[in-house]
C-alpha cells in the first residue's frame, strides 16, 4: 500500500483539509498519514479562528512519520505563514523528497484568508520550486503571476510562468471559469485539457484538497501526472456531483461517492435476482405488458447507463408467471436506465423502477392500495423530444417531478406507437416488487 503524507491543516467541519485529504486517499486505496499545520475552529459557513501549532511541534510531526514508515508522495494544503512554509520547504530537501504536490491553498470557499500575506513570497520562492506539481485554482494562480487568469489564454500564460518558478508541472484549476470546466496541465513542453462539466451545487467546499490529495495518490501509485490528473479529475467531478448539502454555508464534497458505487456491483445484482424470484413465484403475468416489463436497479451515485442493472431480454410473461432469458446485468436497458437516472438526479434514494401493464383498472388499484401516483401525457411531448429516441420517458418523469416528490407510480396513456405504461417505483427492487404484488392483490386476480 503506497503512503500518503498530507502537510495541512486542520477543518472542524471535516469538510477541508487534513480530514478530507484522509479520507480520498483511503477510498483511493492508499495509506494516509499527517502533519497538522494549523487548528482551524470552521464549519460550512466559514472559518471562526485559527491556531498555528509550534514550528518544533509540526518539524516533529514531519520527522517521526518520514524516519519510521516513510513516503511515497507527499500533499501541502493550508501551511498559514511564512515560517511554516520554510519548514516544510527545508524538510523536502532534507529528505529529498521526489512527489510533492502543492495545493497554494490562500483563501477558503467562505472567502477566509488560510495563508498570511508575508507568506505569499516564502511559497513561491522556496516551497513551488521543490514541487512535482503545483495545482492553484484561478485566484491563486492570479496571486502567484501578478496578472489576472480568467480564461485559458491567460490560464496557459500563467502555467508558464509558475513552471518557470520551478516546479515539474504545473495544474491551473478552472472551476472559477464561466461555463464549462477546463483544468490545464503545463510539464514544460505540451498543455493537457482536462474538461467536465459545471455541476449546479454550492456544495463544494473541500474540491481543492480533495483533487490535490487525489492526484497524490494516484502519482504514488505509479502513475504519470497526465494519468494521475485524468483520474482525479474523474474523482473529484463525481465528488461534486453527489457533494453534500449538510450545514448552512458551502457543503462539503463527496470522496466517498465513487467508491460506494464501485463497491455495490455484485449486492445490486443480487437484490435484483432477489426481486425476481419474489415475482415468479406470485403470478404477475397479468401485469406485464405486450411491450414486456424490465426491472431496474442502480448503483449508488450512478451517472450513466452502464450503472443501472436490468436483466437483458426483459422480463416476458410465461403463462401467469414472468420469465427472464437471462440474469441481470448492467447496461441492460435504457429504457428503465433513463427513468431511474432522472429520479436520481432528484432524490438519490429511489434507484428503482419496474414497468407493468396500463389500465383504468390498474390505476384504481394503484390507488387502492393507498400510492401515491401521478401522470405525464405524451401529447404534451415537444417535437424535438419526440425525434429523439429515448428521451421522452426522461422528459415524461421530469414533468412529474416538476409538481413535487418522488411518488410511488408514473404512468401515462400513450401516444401514436407508444404503448400506455405504469412505472413502479423505489429505493430498490424488493420495495418495488412488494409495491407490484400489493397492486396485484388490490386488482384480486
Amino acid at each position: 500500500m503506497k503512503r500518503i503524507l498530507t502537510i495541512a491543516g486542520s477543518d472542524s467541519g471535516g469538510g477541508a483539509g487534513i480530514q478530507t485529504d484522509l479520507k480520498t486517499i483511503t477510498v483511493l486505496g492508499g495509506y494516509g498519514m499527517s502533519v497538522i499545520t494549523a487548528l482551524t475552529a470552521q464549519n460550512t459557513m466559514g472559518v471562526h479562528a485559527v491556531f498555528e501549532l509550534p514550528l518544533d511541534f509540526i518539524e516533529k510531526q514531519i520527522d517521526s512519520v518520514i524516519e519510521d514508515i516513510g513516503v511515497d508522495a507527499v500533499k501541502t494544503g493550508m501551511l498559514s505563514s511564512s515560517p511554516i512554509v520554510h519548514l516544510v520547504a527545508r524538510k523536502v530537501k532534507e529528505y529529498r523528497l521526489k512527489r510533492v504536490i502543492v495545493d497554494p491553498v490562500m483563501v477558503a470557499k467562505s472567502g477566509d484568508p488560510l495563508l498570511k500575506e508575508e507568506a505569499q513570497k516564502t511559497l513561491r520562492e522556496e516551497l513551488i520550486p521543490l514541487a512535482f506539481l503545483v495545482t492553484p485554482n484561478l485566484p491563486e494562480a492570479s496571486t502567484l503571476c501578478g496578472f489576472t487568469v480568467k480564461d485559458l489564454s491567460t490560464m496557459k500564460e500563467a502555467a508558464r510562468y509558475i513552471y518557470e518558478l520551478g516546479p515539474q508541472n504545473v495544474l491551473i484549476k478552472g472551476g472559477h471559469l464561466e461555463g464549462a470546466i477546463v483544468d490545464l496541465l503545463f510539464d514544460g513542453k505540451d498543455y493537457y485539457e482536462y474538461r467536465g462539466p459545471r455541476i449546479p451545487t454550492r456544495n463544494t467546499h473541500g474540491t481543492g484538497c480533495t483533487f490535490a490529495s487525489a492526484i497524490a495518490t494516484e502519482l504514488a501509485k505509479g502513475n504519470t501526472v497526465q494519468a494521475a490528473v485524468k483520474r482525479a479529475k474523474d474523482f473529484i467531478t463525481t465528488a461534486i456531483q453527489f457533494s453534500l448539502p449538510l450545514g448552512k454555508g458551502h457543503g462539503p464534497t463527496n470522496p466517498y461517492a465513487m467508491i460506494a458505487r464501485e463497491t455495490e456491483h455484485l449486492p445490486v445484482l443480487a437484490d435484483l435476482k432477489t426481486a425476481l424470484e419474489k415475482l415468479r413465484k406470485k403470478n404477475v403475468g397479468c401485469l406485464i405488458p405486450e411491450v414486456q416489463s424490465n426491472l431496474g436497479y442502480a448503483l449508488p451515485y450512478a451517472e450513466t447507463f452502464d450503472h443501472v442493472a436490468a436483466f437483458p431480454g426483459r422480463i416476458t410473461r410465461l403463462n401467469d408467471s414472468a420469465a427472464t432469458v437471462s440474469g441481470p446485468g448492467f447496461g441492460a436497458s435504457s429504457h428503465v436506465a433513463n427513468i431511474i437516472l432522472t429520479l436520481m438526479k432528484h432524490d438519490a434514494r429511489f434507484r428503482s423502477v419496474m414497468n407493468i401493464r396500463f389500465s383504468e383498472e390498474i390505476i384504481r388499484a394503484c390507488k387502492s392500495a393507498g400510492f401515491q401516483v401521478r401522470s405525464f401525457d405524451r401529447a404534451d411531448e415537444p417535437k424535438r423530444i419526440k425525434e429523439h429516441e429515448g428521451s421522452s420517458l426522461e422528459w415524461g418523469t421530469e414533468q412529474v417531478l416538476k409538481t413535487g416528490g418522488v411518488p410511488d407510480i408514473i404512468f401515462d396513456r400513450g401516444d401514436v406507437g407508444k404503448e400506455p405504461m405504469v412505472r413502479v417505483i423505489g429505493k430498490n427492487p424488493d420495495e418495488v416488487v412488494r409495491k407490484v404484488l400489493k397492486v396485484k392483490r388490490e386488482l384480486k386476480v
